[in-house]
């Protein structure tokens, strides 16, 4: 089993502060400045945890993204590698390694993923321009870059973006694998600036994308995902570590077909 996190240390008082925030949700308007807006004065509030630019009129309630673990290889360098500092990670189509790696590309049915940052004070209204998102994930057997054995020489999966003047960042990637203990996610860091990013600096927001279970049953039937299929049948959303307690604002909307790949979206609000 592969070693996806940084210890009990770690993760659980990241979820402990997540279930408190939850409690305190009820207790009335003092809690806003942590989670956001809600309440009908916004037109603009998003409902829907993957509502990019065009659906996100229709809502009536705004809250943060939760906070999540970064796991085992942040890119702020420490647990290791400090991924953000090296040239070339600026890019939107990560599937292939860059810079100095041994040069792999990863291997997959194909996701094309796209993420809105916008501003939860703002009522989710309001694009956040000229931030900035870092992702990472597994590849199709389970198995991170610069980490995993038989893979410490390859770089692929990870990359970093600026949100253009809707908010929004695309990458081009490989659905990721599901591995023993964890639902199929992808991380990603909000930073403020590129700059932010590049200097691994000032992270806003560490949260978590989760798949739906349809999608990852189709994908895990193709050839190429190992033992993927059957992790899955042992797991659940709602008895994974990091989303048993909540993922409404992390399921990502996903569309397409294994034959022409996948499109993800989903909403971040910070």
């Amino acid at each position: 089993m592969h070693e996806h996190d940084r210890g009990l240390s770690y993760d659980l008082p990241v979820l402990a502060r997540r279930r408190m925030i939850r409690l305190m949700a009820g207790t009335g308007a003092g809690l806003l400045p942590l989670v956001g807006c809600t309440g009908s004065s916004s037109p603009t509030a998003v409902t829907s945890p993957s509502a990019t630019g065009a659906d996100a009129g229709t809502g009536t309630t705004c809250a943060a993204v939760p906070e999540e673990t970064a796991g085992p290889y942040p890119g702020d360098g420490s647990n290791g590698v400090n991924v953000l500092k090296e040239s070339g990670v600026v890019r939107r189509d990560i599937t292939g390694s860059f810079g100095d790696s041994a040069g792999g590309t990863a291997e997959g049915v194909p996701l094309t993923l796209t993420l809105t940052v916008v501003d939860a004070a703002s009522g989710c209204g309001t694009p956040r321009k000229e931030a900035a998102v870092y992702v990472w994930h597994c590849d199709r057997e389970g198995g991170y870059s610069l980490y995993t054995e038989g893979l410490t020489g390859e770089n692929y999966l990870r990359g970093v973006q600026e949100t253009d003047e809707q908010g929004q960042v695309t990458f081009s990637s490989v659905f990721p694998g599901c591995y023993p203990g964890r639902w199929p996610h992808v991380h990603f860091e909000v930073y403020g600036s590129l700059r932010d990013a590049v200097s691994a600096t000032a992270i806003t927001s560490t949260s978590q994308l989760a798949f739906p279970e349809d999608v990852c049953d189709a994908v895990y039937a193709t050839e190429g995902y190992g033992p993927s299929a059957p992790n899955l049948r042992r797991l659940s959303l709602e008895t994974d570590s990091v989303f048993r307690d909540g993922h409404d604002r992390q399921l990502a909307t996903v569309k397409g077909s294994v034959a022409k790949g996948y499109t993800a979206s989903l909403t971040i609000a910070v």
